[in-house]
């Protein structure tokens, strides 16, 4: 029956060759693994959201009220909405992890696919800001109007885009409306991105510990990968379950409890945690318009990464100094996250910015220790 359908249907024909038959290098590790967790994070954020939407009300006096409904009155509603907020955690975890392997691997080799996966980043990220803003409580409607008030930093244009943006006089029903079409319509854009990231890596294939590019050693993706591929879905399910059943607002904030007021500004005004190293980075700088360009680069510069070269066939695991440079960024990425939900305040202030510039450094070290190390090797 197989063998008949693959006969004539042509889309399965491909889906098979490119899944089930894909070589795959024998050597990858777990951490391979979270390429196809992002796939089932997305999937569970699209089915889950779909499910919320029939019942949410984009209007700035029912939204708040209408997630109350989902969770009290809807039969699984709580679960729809819980599996929503976490998941959107999950998904941060899952890409940063994923972020971080090709990092550590240099699997920015491969130019394409890596230039893919950042638009993505911005996609995805620009998505969880339009979701958190969707409840409409206190810590919605203000990080609402902090985020989209930086836009007015641009120079001429700064303040008629945010009008734009707004669709009034200020973060109000205009913008709510606005905010959950498109956060209804970026995922299905992703999933898009997504396919055309998949299909330049097949182009090219996966990248594996050795960094090695021989066609040597490759095993196909069925049987062995999607049985470690299940495993992580089994795990990522059972996480995600235990985190929901437990302490389901863990990753939370507690003044979204409260429905937005305009007149009453939370004392501490932070986004949620996976953006928070971002946000250190935009208060590190005194100068407003300096900030947005900080932020919008501590993401954007990662697509200079395919431009270091470097003659050595091997990765990380032959280069000492990128292994240690790599742990320091990690450490970095995880302070300036600690540093972001800080109020702004001495020795806050200070100890972001030390951070941010070397947070940006590993971008200049990273090239110039490469190219000292192939210099050595090489020359």
């Amino acid at each position: 029956m197989l063998t008949n359908m693959l006969k004539y249907n042509p889309i399965i024909k491909i889906m098979h060759s490119s899944l089930v038959k894909l070589p795959t290098p024998v050597n990858i590790s777990i951490w391979w693994n979270f390429g196809s967790l992002l796939g089932l994070c997305l999937l569970i954020q699209i089915i889950s959201g779909l499910f919320l939407s029939m019942h949410y009300c984009p209007n700035t006096t029912l939204a708040f009220n209408s997630i109350i409904h989902i969770c009290r009155d809807v039969n699984y509603g709580w679960l729809m909405r819980l599996i929503h907020m976490n998941g959107a955690s999950f998904f941060f975890i899952c890409l940063y992890l994923h972020m971080g392997r090709g990092l550590y691997y240099m699997s920015y080799k491969f130019h394409k696919v890596w230039t893919i996966g950042i638009i993505i980043l911005f996609m995805t990220m620009a998505t969880a800001f339009l979701g958190y803003v969707l409840p409409w409580g206190q810590m919605s409607f203000w990080g609402a109007t902090v985020i989209t008030n930086l836009i007015s930093a641009i120079p001429y244009l700064g303040e008629s885009i945010v009008l734009w943006i707004w669709g009034s006089f200020s973060v109000d029903n205009a913008t709510l409306n606005r905010f959950y079409s498109l956060h209804f319509l970026l995922p299905f854009i992703i999933l898009t991105m997504v396919i055309i990231h998949l299909t330049f890596l097949h182009l090219t294939g996966s990248n594996n510990p050795l960094g090695t590019n021989s066609n040597l050693y490759k095993i196909p993706f069925h049987p062995y990968f999607t049985i470690k591929d299940s495993m992580g879905f089994l795990l990522l399910l059972f996480t995600m379950m235990m985190l929901i059943m437990i302490n389901p607002y863990m990753l939370g904030d507690p003044e979204n409890f409260s429905p937005a007021n305009p007149f009453v500004t939370p004392i501490h005004i932070q986004p949620e945690w996976y953006f928070l190293f971002a946000y250190a980075i935009l208060r590190s700088i005194p100068n407003k318009l300096g900030g947005v360009i900080a932020l919008f680069m501590s993401i954007s510069i990662f697509l200079i990464m395919p431009l270091i070269k470097n003659n050595f066939i091997f990765t990380s695991k032959f280069y000492p100094l990128n292994q240690s440079l790599f742990w320091m960024m990690v450490n970095i990425f995880l302070l300036l996250t600690w540093l972001g939900a800080q109020p702004v305040e001495s020795p806050f202030v200070i100890m972001s910015q030390i951070m941010t510039i070397l947070y940006f450094s590993y971008f200049i070290i990273l090239p110039l220790i490469m190219q000292l190390w192939d210099n050595l090797i090489f020359k």
